[in-house]
């Protein structure tokens, strides 16, 4: 690579360019940790993006009708915090950069989006930001057909690696986008032919450029490098009508003597070797030094979207004030009001029929009443749209010939379900939800976890939660799911007994504005055991008194779920042989936690014998059973102690000793 060339063939390009690649090299250098080569190699594509095409305005890096920038290979995260901090934006100042990687820095080691408002989504594991980037692209579709172009008319900007290409969320992803014919979706392949063991050719010999074809992208091959290349293939990107990916041939640590190496990809810190190669650049000044003029062009292009945005506000302000009203809602992720009145007449409505149904049936019922008068949700399945009951009468499906459709089949692709869903959440004024099988969490697992990292309150429809989902047997049967769902910070795992708990939990998650919630719902058909109506949401106290002993109380029964009618069984033996027992639901954990001690001690006194009964692994269950005043003496759990097998429900709960009359047993056994 010829710098001297670039050097001379665009100057103010390439000056504005090595800000990025100096200010990557020295923030690395200062926190001897980091990866300095791939800021250094896609310098000249971010400069040319921001320059010439990305609507952004760097005063208001939230502004609604933005472009989205997404750092999919977020370990190179000194390039996004150069870019805020060159254009001015106020939350990324050059103490920010000074502090890379940091205690208390919003200039964390990968991006993490809610340090700061101009980083749109939390990246670093691989591939998640480009499958985000779907959601964000679905979101804006679905945004722009509902409010129209004067509201919401923005694209998506994604930067991916190698190693985001090699994941396997990433198939999921670009042939979902494929089908979808998101053409206001452009990616950058950062196609620098390296990965942290050597040259790409040690792992992979994919053709990207056909790959993508394939699954129905435009597709470009341009120099990485070369401006007037970069400027033309986004143009012709933007005029697409299907999503772009811009294969960018990039050299990894360019100018540095690493430069389309290894070594280039993770922290270049020697210092002669820094020094050297910002000489090769023609850049002068002190480390974390950028000089007047080039931060003054920086600024400039940071403010270029300001008449843009103002004139969307005024475009917002002379919308009806109702529509006005409703964008800001959805924005700020509001529930309309009615929404309460509707969960409460359900609830009241099933303690009077007293149904029995299983609770994705409940979850669709829920549905049916949340859905019209919430427009911002959009439902979806992986390929179980008739087993998860996630879709109403009244959602169309969302596809390229009607993007006001808020149903989206997203086929076998559980991992891309659940990273669009990020995307779309992060995008704003949408409310996403999607199911699977409780036990296929294994496979969106990497994107609930970054739901709860990122602090969106993503729905997760996870049907067939135990053994009761029958003759599909243990490779369908979730036994540890539960136990790893609890395990995430910053979710709420609801298991709800019945159609009115189920009617409680998804009001809670529909309510939340930073926790996703895993609803663990059953294939079978379940009582009503809430027959007695109360306005007053149960389930927002985690665990409640179900049904008191009579008599002196000597058992204490803690169930979820379906197991909660078993409880309700062992309660009936044991009252009939004067044992005094208490029924304990549990439907979130998570909530009973956050109670004050004064309520858990209410609902679990010292002094009874505890036995839990959940059809799944007992991990996390001696919480409650042996401490918060229990005894390890005096504790017991009925639940799933291997894997489940193929039989009929019915045949396996007796089976595996997971039934009314085992529960009574344990009772008699402890006291």
């Amino acid at each position: 690579m010829d710098i001297d060339a670039l050097r001379s063939a665009h100057p103010d390009h390439w000056s504005k360019a090595c800000a990025i690649r100096a200010l990557a090299m020295d923030a690395v250098h200062a926190a001897n940790s980091g990866h300095s080569g791939m800021p250094m190699g896609m310098a000249d594509v971010a400069t040319v993006l921001y320059e010439r095409h990305l609507k952004f305005d760097a005063a208001a890096p939230d502004w609604p009708d933005r472009d989205r920038f997404i750092l999919s290979n977020g370990h190179g995260s000194m390039l996004l915090y150069a870019l805020l901090y060159l254009t001015g934006d106020p939350e990324i100042s050059m103490e920010e950069i000074r502090n890379f990687r940091q205690w208390g820095a919003k200039t964390a080691g990968h991006p993490e989006n809610f340090l700061a408002r101009g980083i749109e989504t939390t990246t670093g594991p691989l591939g998640q930001g480009l499958a985000n980037s779907v959601g964000f692209a679905m979101a804006e579709e679905n945004l722009r057909a509902r409010f129209g172009r004067k509201l919401v008319d923005h694209h998506t900007y994604v930067f991916a690696g190698d190693g985001c290409l090699m994941e396997g969320v990433s198939q999921e992803a670009i042939t979902l986008a494929g089908r979808q014919r998101l053409g206001k979706l452009v990616v950058f392949f950062d196609n620098n032919r390296i990965t942290i063991d050597g040259t790409l050719d040690l792992a992979d010999r994919t053709d990207q450029s056909q790959r993508f074809r394939a699954a129905g992208w435009h597709v470009q091959e341009i120099d990485g490098h070369d401006p007037a290349a970069i400027d033309s293939a986004i143009t012709a990107a933007k005029k697409a009508r299907r999503p772009s990916l811009i294969a960018c041939r990039t050299h990894i640590g360019l100018g540095h003597p690493a430069q389309d190496t290894a070594k280039a990809h993770g922290a270049l810190t020697d210092a002669d070797q820094i020094a050297e190669t910002k000489r090769a650049y023609g850049w002068e000044g002190d480390p974390f030094e950028v000089p007047g003029q080039i931060k003054t062009a920086w600024e400039e292009i940071g403010r270029r979207g300001a008449t843009a945005r103002a004139e969307w506000e005024t475009r917002l302000a002379e919308a009806s004030e109702r529509r006005q009203a409703e964008f800001e809602r959805v924005m700020a992720r509001g529930t309309p009001r009615r929404l309460s009145a509707r969960i409460k007449a359900l609830k009241k409505q099933m303690a009077e029929d007293q149904p029995k149904v299983a609770t994705r049936k409940s979850s669709e019922m829920v549905l049916e009443l949340v859905n019209p008068i919430m427009p911002e949700t959009m439902g979806g399945s992986a390929d179980l749209s008739g087993s998860n009951n996630t879709r109403t009468g009244d959602l169309d499906v969302f596809d390229e010939g009607n993007r006001k459709g808020r149903y989206i089949h997203y086929g076998i692709r559980e991992h891309g379900m659940a990273a669009a869903m990020n995307g779309m959440a992060l995008h704003g004024g949408v409310r996403p939800y999607g199911g699977t099988f409780m036990c296929f969490t294994d496979y969106a697992r990497p994107a609930m976890r970054l739901s709860a990292l990122m602090r969106q309150p993503v729905v997760y429809v996870m049907t067939h939660d135990s053994i009761g989902l029958g003759e599909d047997g243990p490779t369908h049967q979730p036994i540890e799911h539960l136990a790893i769902s609890r395990a995430t910070p910053n979710t709420m795992v609801f298991r709800p007994c019945d159609t009115v708990e189920t009617a409680e939990a998804w009001h809670l998650a529909l309510e939340a504005t930073g926790t996703p919630s895993v609803l663990s719902l059953t294939r079978q058909g379940v009582p009503t055991l809430r027959t007695e109506y109360k306005s007053k949401n149960l389930t927002a106290q985690g665990a409640y008194v179900l049904a008191e002993a009579t008599g002196k109380r000597q058992a204490l029964l803690l169930a979820t779920g379906s197991e909660v009618a078993v409880a309700m069984a062992a309660r009936d033996i044991l009252q009939a042989e004067g044992i005094g027992t208490r029924v304990v639901s549990m439907p979130c954990w998570e909530l009973f936690e956050d109670q004050d001690e004064a309520y858990r001690k209410r609902v679990l006194p010292a002094g009874p014998v505890r036995v839990g009964v959940e059809a799944a692994a007992r991990l996390g269950w001696d919480r409650w059973l042996c401490g918060e005043r229990g005894r390890e003496s005096k504790a017991a759990f009925v639940g799933m102690e291997g894997f489940g097998a193929s039989a009929p429900a019915a045949t396996l709960f007796q089976k595996f000793g997971i039934t009314g009359e085992a529960v009574a047993e344990k009772v008699k056994a402890l006291l």
